[in-house]
């Protein structure tokens, strides 16, 4: 294992792709799991923290603080892919576009996805509970994580699928858990103070309501957007989806007011699209400055106050040609189809 206390790798860890700036303490690139525990116990002797590191893409500062930053890039394992129960396991660094490369030949992918898809990497997905455009048939990261190993506080190994609760640790974290999940009086508070579940795409800090759901424990639902800071994730297993249908359409409702796109998103709820996107005037009036984004914007009339751009799919073009009609027959808004 190789550790950096130096000015010049401790000056290239203190930002990612937010606005943050800070100085870590060091940085390190473990090999083994040993080694993690190895900084683990180093971290406590320092009364300091671990921050695992894949790409940095997050623009929220998650991977830039005073600890150690500990990168797991190099640990871009695909370990194995299981067909039939369409699951893969990996190593954290895995890409998840290059997951994807390697599953299309099975007819799967792994289907949350980010802009940043072809360089972040699964475990900072798992951090940070990543979802993107197509959340709305997919769901986030989080839902899609069936089994996770790692590190914990104390140097001790866990494996949810095999989960050894005579660790002091675990059995405390259990316990804690258990004992709300068993008290009317705290699952009706967390109910009350968490985002509805119908939501696809949520950032609550911990899941709790989600880890005690039903009154049985789930600890990947847990450690799943909890940005490191719980355990230190070393293996992953997520399930798979079959890829999507050949069929899509893009409908565009121009809209005249910004108001009215908020109806328009509700009315395109309403048609079962796989995303509903919003490009406010600003932006469209900004990309036209752009020579490139110009030439793209052919389908655009005018100069909205907003567009809402509703994506369909369908094994058949008569599918979607009937979902995107549906759409587009509502009277308040003028809609192309592209």
């Amino acid at each position: 294992m190789k550790v950096y206390l130096d000015s010049l790798h401790k000056i290239a860890y203190s930002t990612d792709a937010s606005i943050y700036f800070e100085v870590p303490y060091g940085v390190a690139y473990p090999e083994t799991v040993a080694d993690i525990q190895v900084l683990m116990a180093e971290a406590r002797r320092l009364n300091t923290h671990l921050i695992p590191r894949a790409a940095g893409t997050s623009i929220a500062g998650q991977v830039v603080g005073s600890g150690i930053v500990v990168d797991i890039k190099k640990w871009n394992q695909i370990l194995e892919v299981n067909k039939e129960e369409k699951w893969a396991r990996v190593q954290p660094g895995v890409v998840r576009d290059e997951l994807n490369i390697t599953l299309k030949p099975y007819g799967l992918h792994f289907s949350p996805e980010t802009s940043t898809s072809n360089r972040c990497c699964i475990g900072g997905m798992f951090g940070n509970n990543s979802c993107g455009t197509h959340s709305l048939i997919y769901g986030s990261t989080r839902h899609h994580v069936l089994a996770c190993k790692g590190v914990l506080s104390d140097g001790s190994l866990f494996d949810t699928e095999h989960l050894d609760e005579s660790n002091p640790l675990i059995e405390r974290i259990l316990s804690q858990l258990k004992g709300w999940a068993n008290d009317p009086s705290i699952v009706s508070q967390i109910e009350d103070a968490y985002p509805d579940k119908t939501l696809r795409r949520r950032s609550c800090g911990y899941a709790i309501d989600e880890a005690i759901e039903g009154g049985k424990i789930d600890l990947c639902n847990l450690l799943v957007g909890s940005e490191g800071t719980l355990a230190f994730i070393t293996e992953i297993k997520v399930s798979l989806d079959p890829l999507p249908p050949s069929e899509k359409m893009v409908v565009c409702a121009h809209c005249d007011m910004l108001a009215k796109s908020f109806l328009a998103n509700l009315v395109a709820l309403k048609h079962n699209p796989v995303a509903v996107e919003l490009m406010d005037g600003k932006i469209l009036e900004l990309s036209f400055q752009n020579l490139e984004q110009k030439r793209n914007s052919f389908f655009v009339e005018g100069l909205p106050a907003a567009l809402v751009i509703a994506e369909f799919w369908g094994k058949t073009r008569d599918t979607i040609d009937a979902q995107a009609t549906a759409f587009g027959h509502c009277p308040k808004f003028c809609v192309n189809d592209n």
